[in-house]
């Protein structure tokens, strides 16, 4: 991957779904690039966003998308699922590729060692070491219950 920012490729990836007429691809692309738009706005007048604060705004997109799911599947519209699980493939081509739960759980091994933990009231800190770690290729739930379930026994 080059070093063009998420945004930069997101703007070339749209110009194509509209020449392919890909509606699905085209919709979240336009959805993305509004998000890193407006955080950039939020930011400064000519600021630009690092590619961590890029890739924090696109796991929070794909947060929202999983819950979105969740909540339909509870309202018995799975109608509705498919699309949004489309939102999340294509959002998936632009972030760091996830660590396995393999990965996930040496890193929290480490971050015990690391920070000494004993106990789960040293949850916090050990979750903020591994979540410093991975920097985004894991999600904070499989962290927490990876570090909740080493702390415990």
């Amino acid at each position: 991957m080059t070093e063009d920012s998420l945004l930069e490729r997101i703007q070339v990836d749209l110009a194509t779904a509209m020449k392919s007429r890909d509606p699905a691809t085209l919709s979240t692309l336009r959805m993305l690039k509004s998000a890193l738009m407006e955080a950039k706005t939020k930011k400064a007048k000519d600021a630009t966003l690092g590619r961590d604060e890029e890739i924090e705004i696109l796991q929070r997109y794909v947060k929202k998308r999983r819950e979105t799911i969740e909540e339909m599947r509870k309202a018995g519209r799975e109608d509705k699922v498919a699309a949004e699980e489309a939102e999340i493939t294509v959002t998936a081509r632009y972030l760091p590729q996830a660590l396995s739960e393999n990965e996930v759980r040496a890193a929290v091994q480490e971050a015990i060692a690391q920070t000494g933990a004993t106990s789960p009231r040293d949850m916090g800190k050990v979750i903020g070491a591994v979540m410093a770690r991975v920097k985004g290729r894991a999600d904070g739930s499989l962290v927490s219950r990876l570090v909740k379930e080493s702390l415990a026994g």
